[in-house]
């Protein structure tokens, strides 16, 4: 059914274009990240729960596993 699901993304600071692996939490979603590059505090775009969502090369678990976002009931 459904592969295996990928712990980590690959960040992309839409500003500088920096780019960092990071592992993602699996029991939340995660609304901020700092780029490392620039220090752009990054949220997530309208319509996604987090910034993984958003600007990673991954979804967060939650979506990855049941094709909701993790703040959805």
């Amino acid at each position: 059914m459904m592969d295996k699901i990928k712990p980590q993304s690959t960040i992309t600071c839409p500003l500088c274009g920096h780019r960092k692996e990071e592992s993602m939490p699996t029991n939340a979603c995660q609304w901020f990240y700092e780029c490392e590059h620039c220090h752009t505090v990054l949220r997530p775009k309208a319509g996604d729960c987090c910034v993984f969502c958003s600007y990673g090369t991954n979804k967060c678990p939650s979506v990855q596993q049941r094709g909701s976002c993790c703040a959805s009931g």
